[in-house]
Parts: structure tokens; sequence; C-alpha cells
């Protein structure tokens, strides 16, 4: 993008600074340019631009100098090269890329920085594989505690998961590499993601939903946009009029190119009259019958020029890379490998510390137990997965780390639960995998560990789910620790309670019977290539822990909103819309009788009757004891939070209030901002996020930190005006280190 910026500049002088113009206004500077090259081009040409040409590309018009399209799956790595008509291997050796921590786990950073330089290591990434496009970020908002992409997306509130989707959209694109944003919009559930209708008011999808989709394409200038899998009220959203219309490009002005989730398109002129200019894959609906359908009068040939003309845009704003230039190095880069490292190490999360952590120089030897030490998280399940060129298991890590002066002996612990399987099965059983998701532990592998733990200064277990369990295409049945976890932790307590626990997760798990029998416990996610360094400096006390948890603990998975209320999980799950597409017997089955099937799945209804209360906001309103709140994550010192000062203006909240690192070594702290409305006549949630930092102090050192709330933040979507609108009156501004650990409050009249 570098370089397509000072392409505009020239332009944007001629125009003169009369005109103010928006990040997506960029794209239109080849307009005139654009529009000669389509009058050059035959239907039939334009036509191809509008659907899949491989698998992960669609066609350019070669005699006119217009090179294909080329797509890179992410969103937390670029994913290795495939065979053109599917996603199997093909077996380059120069495409094994850096694996960046997954989204959940960039989201506990809290870091705005962190998020362009994730957003700069895959855009450049991308770029050295010759790649235009990435599928990411992935930005819908955490509703459910079971949801299999959970991992994936960013948190649970819109105002974080807003402000990091700007950062990675600007960061990538700084680097010439368009984002495809996805999965717009309310794609909550993978449970029938491919026919669920999320039916929700319009305030809901407004506040909660669109927001991070919003700040990424109007502020960011996201390029592209990947309309979901799923319906909304009553529209699949490929072909949804209110999303991709009404509000995408009437309401935000966005200038690019969408692009449908792949088997996501279901009609012809569904897709061309609402919205939809590329279908990934295959031309059933917009190839030929697209030329037939103007053939007859149907559609038009000046709305295909539109929609070409919208992909040319993106085109011509992102250089092509040429074939003997791209996959000539290896497409991870030691700079991008930093960047994982410094995410990795600002992510990791302390949910409790009873003065096991940072492990003492006393400790001369660590017992680590449990698979998920060992275990690689870069692929597994269905969906997004990495070849990374290298990962550091936490063992790995905590070994380096460690050095000659302490022994670090490991055992297994429990086994491991394998999920579905992918590929052909094992010739022989593997004895640590576990046939059921809940089978209890293993008597003699429990006993190796007791027996590890007795004679060792610390135990550090290593417990949580996996890339099976936690997966795209299916929802987890519960949060449960599976294979005899908490069975493993108590008896590893009980013989030596100088313990540690670290959740290898990507979404919560239900603690309930860990917790009492752990006296520290971190939450290390899917942590990417450098996880187990990172963990390690973190565990050994050589950085303070400074992650926050980007969404909520539920004590109990019944706890949460959706579950509350009887809107999940639904009891006619079917099959799964992106697996059935790659599943031999369908390949084999005519167009005809795959559409069929695909038209037999269930149509269930998600009622999303718990409006704006998700995560935090309905813990807090309903008085809901949470296991760890959202926001929450300890540190090695405390922290210190002066008075606050405030005052409201016309456009803008301030806040400005001191904070004191009370401790003996440097630390961050994420500070946040809610906002309360205790006089307000329009509904509204105990309290919201509306500003957050994150603040570097030495030891000793005090900060004036200042935070920011624009006005149009604090706005409500009025749905008799059907417009946004401010109510007036008092805001109680609540500081603190969580959403359940307020430390100072003010108030404004706005």
């Amino acid at each position: 993008m570098k370089k397509v910026i000072l392409l505009f500049v020239p332009i944007l002088l001629v125009a003169g600074c009369s005109t103010s113009r928006t990040p997506q206004d960029q794209l239109t500077v080849n307009d005139k340019k654009i529009d000669q090259v389509i009058a050059q081009m035959t239907l039939e040409e334009k036509v191809e631009m509008l659907h899949s040409k491989t698998n992960m590309s669609s066609a350019g018009v070669e005699r006119l100098g217009i090179a294909d399209m080329h797509y890179a799956d992410g969103p937390f790595g670029i994913r290795e090269e495939g065979v053109p008509n599917g996603f199997q291997s093909a077996g380059w050796t120069l495409d094994s890329a850096t694996y960046f921590p997954t989204g959940s786990a960039l989201a506990a950073t809290w870091s705005k920085e962190m998020a362009y330089l994730y957003g700069t290591g895959m855009g450049k990434e991308a770029r050295l594989r010759g790649k235009d496009v990435i599928l990411g970020p992935a930005v819908n908002i955490q509703r459910l505690p079971v949801g299999g992409r959970t991992y994936e997306y960013l948190s649970e509130d819109p105002i974080l998961s807003a402000a990091l989707a700007l950062e990675y959209t600007v960061g990538c694109q700084d680097e010439g590499t368009a984002v495809c944003i996805k999965h717009f919009a309310v794609n909550n559930q993978e449970t029938n993601r491919g026919s669920v209708d999320a039916q929700l008011d319009e305030r809901t999808l407004r506040e909660i939903y669109l927001k991070p989709f919003e700040r990424a394409i109007v502020e960011g200038g996201a390029m592209s946009v990947m309309p979901a899998y799923n319906k909304v009220n009553g529209d699949y959203c490929s072909e949804n009029e209110h999303l991709l219309n009404e509000i995408l490009r009437g309401e935000w002005g966005f200038k690019g190119f969408t692009v449908s989730d792949w088997g996501g398109t279901h009609s012809t002129m569904g897709a061309m009259l609402h919205g939809l200019n590329v279908q990934m894959t295959g031309s059933n609906y917009l190839g030929q019958p697209v030329i037939d359908s103007i053939a007859t009068g149907a559609l038009t040939e000046a709305l295909v020029n539109e929609k070409v003309k919208q992909i040319l845009r993106v085109r011509y704003a992102i250089e092509a890379v040429p074939e003997d230039v791209a996959n000539t190095v290896m497409t991870s880069q030691p700079e991008s490998q930093e960047i994982a490292r410094k995410v990795a190490e600002k992510s990791i999360v302390l949910l409790k510390n009873e003065g096991v952590l940072p492990i003492a120089k006393e400790v001369k030897k660590i017992a680590v137990i449990g698979q998920n030490a060992v275990l690689k998280t870069q692929s597994g399940g269905m969906g997004a997965g990495v070849k990374a060129l290298y990962e550091v298991t936490p063992l790995e890590g905590i070994r380096k780390r460690a050095g000659a002066d302490v022994e670090v002996v490991y055992a297994p612990g429990y086994k491991n639960f394998p999920g579905r399987r992918w590929g052909p099965a094992p010739a022989e059983p593997n004895p640590l995998e576990a046939a059921a998701i809940d089978e209890p532990a293993d008597p003699a592998l429990c006993a190796e560990a007791v027996a590890l733990a007795k004679d060792a200064d610390l135990v550090i277990f290593f417990g949580g789910t996996n890339k099976s369990i936690e997966t795209e295409g299916s929802d987890r049945q519960n949060i449960d620790l599976p294979a005899g976890q908490n069975e493993v932790v108590a008896a590893l307590y009980e013989a030596n309670p100088n313990l540690v626990t670290v959740l290898i997760s990507g979404g919560p798990t239900d603690l309930r019977q860990l917790e009492p029998v752990s006296p520290a416990i971190v939450q290390g996610w899917w942590n990417g290539t450098e996880g187990g360094t990172a963990l390690a400096e973190v565990l050994f006390g050589d950085i303070a822990p400074s992650g926050k948890l980007p969404f909520t603990f539920p004590m109990k998975l019944e706890d949460s909103p959706a579950y509350a209320l009887g809107n999940f999980p639904d009891p006619n799950a079917g099959g799964d819309l992106f697996s059935l597409m790659y599943r031999p017997d369908v390949l084999k089955m005519s167009r005809e009788e795959r559409q069929k099937l695909i038209d037999s799945l269930p149509k269930p209804v998600s009622k999303y009757t718990e409006g704006s209360l998700v995560g935090y906001r309905w813990f807090d309103t309903k008085n809901v004891k949470p296991m760890y709140a959202f926001g929450h994550g300890l540190s090695y010192v405390d922290f210190e939070y002066g008075a606050v000062k405030a005052s409201a203006k016309k456009d803008v909240v301030k806040v400005s209030f001191t904070l004191t690192n009370k401790g003996g070594m440097t630390a961050d702290e994420v500070v946040q901002l809610y906002v309360a409305r205790p006089e307000a006549t329009v509904e509204w949630p105990a309290k919201e996020l509306k500003a957050f930092d994150r603040v570097t102090l030495a030891a000793g050192e005090t900060k004036t930190v200042a935070l920011e709330i624009p006005v149009k933040d604090l706005r409500y979507w009025n749905v008799e005006k059907n417009a946004w609108d401010l109510e007036h009156g008092k805001l109680v501004l609540l500081v603190g280190a969580a959403s359940d650990d307020i430390r100072q409050q003010a108030e404004v009249t706005i």
C-alpha cells in the first residue's frame, strides 16, 4: 500500500483540497482508466471475473494486462499452497509461513500497536507468496463460549474488536495486500452456519455486530468484504440487500468488492442484484447464468460493468506480484517471527496467582504434565491453519529458559482427544489418544504424572482444548476440560500443592473443578510460532504478564446469555455446508444432486433476544458472577490509579488520571474506561467499554493517562427514527483494570 499511496498523491493534489476524501475514496482514483478498460472487454471476459478461476483465485484478463486475483487463506498465517481445485497441499518447499497467535490471543493484548504490526507481518508474507488479498481479519463478535471459531475472532466487545480490526486492516494494506474482512455479518455460530437465520433487531445489529466491520471499512479502507454463510433476518448474507447495498455501499461508502465464502453463493439473481461481486468457488451462479439472464433482459450488462469496476479498483490498487518474483524465498521471515513473539508476550493472561509465580530461583526441578505442553497448534481440525516454518512448544520454551541448572521432566498426564479425522486413520491405535472427549482420566498416565509431581519443586500442568475440539464447522457441545483433565490436576495438587495450571485453548473453559486445586492459573492461548518462548518468559518472570481477557469466562456455560435464554443450542443441527462441498461422495454428485443435498440442510432460526447484552454486558446487568470477568488479567506488580479528571465537550469526552507502578519491575497495564447511564430513559447495559489503552511503566514510575471517547460512540440506534441518536444526560465514567475491577470514577453530562 505504501507504493499505492505514492501513486495517489499527485492525483489528490490535482483534484485540490476542497473535497474531503475518505480511505474508501482512494479506490476510485483510477476509475476513468478502469472505465476505458471495461469498454474493451467482452461480456464473457467480464463475467469470468465474477467467479473463481481456481480454488484460491479469480480471473483477470490476460490480453488486457489484468492479472488474476490471488487469495490467501488466513487470518493468523498465510496458508500453504494448495492444489488448484482443492485445499490439499501442493507440496511446495518455500510456503512455510509464520504462525501468528490466533485472534483471541491478539485480542488479549488489547494493543492497537500489536494489531497494526500483526497486519504488517501478514501483509508482507502474503506479498512474498504472490497473494493480493488475505481472507481476514475475522472480526465477528464472540457470542457463544462454545463457538467453533472463537479462537479466530477477536472479542465479545465491539469497541475492542473494532479498534484491533482497524489496525490489522491498516497494517496489512500498508504493505500492499488487501484485506477481505469477514464474515459479514452476524456469523456467531458454526452450528448450521450454512443455513441458519440469525434474527435480531436493528439496534443490536448496528451497535454490537457491525461495529468492527464499520471501523475497518470506513476508517481503515478495507478493500474487500466476505459475506457470511448464514442468513440475517431472512436473507443470505451473500444476497442481503440491507447489509451489502444499503449499509455497506450506501451508508459506509464501500468502493471495493465482495467475495462469497467458499460455497456461500445461493442464486444468480439474488447475488447479482443484492451486492455480491465474486462467487467462490464455481461458476454455477455467476457464470453462464449471468450471460443468459442478460440475454433475456432479467439482468443488464451495466450491472456487470459496475461489479467489474469494483473488482478492478482493488486490482489497480494492489500491485500484482510477477510469477518469477513470487515464491522465490521462504514465506516466514525473521521480522514476522519477531512480531509473533511480541504479540504472544503481551497476550498471556495471569488469571490467578497465590504466590506461585514467577518461578522462584530456588526451584531446581520442574515437572511439566499434560500433552498440551508438547502438541503443536499451527493446524488441526477444519479450516484455517498454517504450515509453520517452526513452532516452539511450551515444553521446549520452558526447557530452553530453565537452562542446565534446572531439571525439567515431562509426562503426558492424560490422553488427547483427536476429534474428527480429516485424513486416513493411523495404522495402529495411538495409546495417547482418547476414544471420547469425556473419557475418564487414564489411571496409568495419571499415576506416572503424580510420581513426577511428588519428586519436583514445582508442577506445571498444561490443560485446555485442541484444534480438533475448537474448530471451524462445528461448535463445542460444552466448555468442559476434556479427557479427565480435572481428575489429573486434582491428583497433582494432592501430590504437590506448588502447582501452576496453563490453559492452552482458543476460548473459555469451565474451571469450577480446577480453580480450587490450582494456586496459579495462566491462559496461554494458541500463541503462534514463538508461543513457547513467550510463555517461558512470563513463567520465569523475565517479563510481567499483561494480557487481559477479551471475553468472559462464565462460571458455568448455562450462565451465558444465549444459553440462559434458550437461544442456543438448536436441536436441529445438520451437516456443515463447507465440509459437505469437499466430501468425496458429494464431489462425485452431479450439480443438481449436490444442490438438492444443500437445499435439504436444516434451516433453523437463531434468535438474538439477549439484544445488546452479550458477554460481560449480560453478566453485569443480570448480576451473574463469572469465573473470570471480561478485561481480567493480573500482573506481578500492583498498579495504583489516581483520581479521575473528566470533561465533556460537543464532540468528545476526555478523561485523565495518574497510573503508578508500585512494583519492582517494568510492567504493562491495560486501563479500561467504561460508561454507565444511571438516569437513562433508553435501555442500556449496566456498563459498556468505550476506551482503553496499554501503558508501560518502569518500576515506581507514574504516568498521566489520557483517554477520549468520541461522542459519536455514545450514540444508540434509534429504531423509530432509523438513525443514530444521542441521549443527553449524566454519564458515569468508570476507570479500572477489568469490567469487575473499577478503581476510580467521575461524572459528566452530555
